[in-house]
């Protein structure tokens, strides 16, 4: 990881005056087309790693273990900042600590840290529990401290929207940025009028999240700027894609016993060998055996 990048990022952030767009990725070969086509930064998802690693929802049952340990190929899968999903930190700030200081080690960017209830849920599915703001805020003190003078980015999210509903919402954002969070998230506003109300009473970096068919109506990058919010992912466009894409195939397959017909969303052979870096790899091994 380029301590350099990660610089760059907490620097766009602060300053507020461009948007970043964050791709959601699930894995390690997920990462490495987002950097390919030219992202500068990314957002491992914990929904995504659930889903890939797990055949799961994103209904609490991915644990700290196999977050991180996904993380860590991710990370060293791309040279370009990596922003991760850790739930709720998966414990009291002690493990929230623990947690900051691996991915550090590893080469992470920075963390989404959610005040739901564990076992926590998708944002945007019904039936979510909030923890107290002042117990949270022992949490996001921990996590401050893990990263106290490291270009480490870490972004406060609030789930209080569906259970206490948008002010209650938006006053714990103001409070965790007060604390000392670099960005807020409220999750799962949900209408426009509800994302356009949340700039104008945190006056913070603030990210938006884009779930296609969730609960709060989709926007482009440049009129959530416009809104005035600072990031926004797009946590699961590549998850969705991709299963569409599998599922498409594998329907195909098993009707007529060929893929020909589904040719134009795969990659072929010599495609993806690029992607994956093969050329490197054969020239480093013709090297050593020479």
């Amino acid at each position: 990881m380029n301590l350099d990048n990660q610089k760059l990022l907490k620097e766009k952030i602060k300053k507020r005056d461009d948007i970043i767009v964050l791709p959601g990725v699930f894995d390690a070969l997920s990462a490495k087309i987002a950097q390919h086509v030219g992202f500068e930064a990314m957002f491992q998802t914990g929904y995504g790693s659930a889903a890939s690693l797990l055949g799961l929802p994103d209904f609490g049952f991915l644990n700290a273990g196999e977050n991180i340990d996904n993380a860590r190929r991710i990370i060293r899968a791309v040279d370009v900042p990596v922003i991760v999903d850790v739930d709720t930190g998966y414990g009291n700030p002690l493990t929230i600590w623990k947690v900051v200081n691996d991915l550090i080690a590893y080469g992470g960017s920075g963390i989404f840290l959610e005040d739901q209830v564990w076992p926590k849920r998708c944002g945007h599915m019904r039936g979510k529990e909030v923890i107290a703001a002042d117990e949270y805020i022992q949490k996001l003190r921990a996590a401050l401290a893990a990263s106290a003078n490291k270009e480490f980015t870490i972004v406060a999210r609030t789930d209080a929207r569906a259970p206490l509903g948008l002010d209650e919402a938006i006053e714990r954002g103001k409070l965790y940025y007060k604390e000392g969070a670099d960005v807020v998230f409220v999750e799962a506003p949900q209408s426009e009028e509800e994302l356009r109300e949340i700039p104008k009473k945190i006056n913070a970096p603030l990210l938006a999240n884009m779930i296609e068919n969730g609960v709060t109506p989709t926007f482009s990058a440049d009129e959530l700027k416009s809104m005035g919010y600072s990031m926004v992912v797009f946590p699961l466009s590549g998850l969705y894609a991709s299963a569409f894409a599998m599922k498409t195939i594998f329907s195909d397959l098993k009707k007529n016993g060929t893929t020909k017909n589904s040719r134009n969303i795969m990659l072929d052979f010599n495609e993806f060998n690029e992607l994956v870096e093969l050329s490197k790899f054969m020239q480093m091994d013709e090297k050593y055996q020479s």
